[in-house]
């Protein structure tokens, strides 16, 4: 193999390299951006439930409900209360 030829692989192996990369970069992205947002969900769930004697408002601290606020955010504890408030 010449030195061309071998360097023509080396690119095209580089050029693979990348691409993979970024193909799979962009779904641990979005698991990792998930993953964030939840746990910051359960920690507003908790903040909401320090405040039951206050407000009156009481919401289970679980993992349906911290994905709920994590993936809809405000709406989706705006959702979870109103929900509570019709069921009860």
């Amino acid at each position: 193999m010449s030195v061309i030829e071998m360097a023509g692989v080396g690119l095209v192996i580089v050029f693979l390299a990348v691409t993979v990369v970024r193909l799979a970069a962009a779904p641990v992205k979005l698991a990792v951006q998930v993953l964030l947002n939840s746990a910051l969900g359960l920690c507003s769930l908790w903040l909401l439930n320090l405040t039951t004697a206050v407000s009156g408002i009481s919401l289970g601290l679980n993992l349906f409900n911290a994905l709920v606020i994590g993936i809809l955010g405000v709406p989706g504890l705006g959702m979870l209360v109103l929900l509570q408030w019709v069921l009860t």
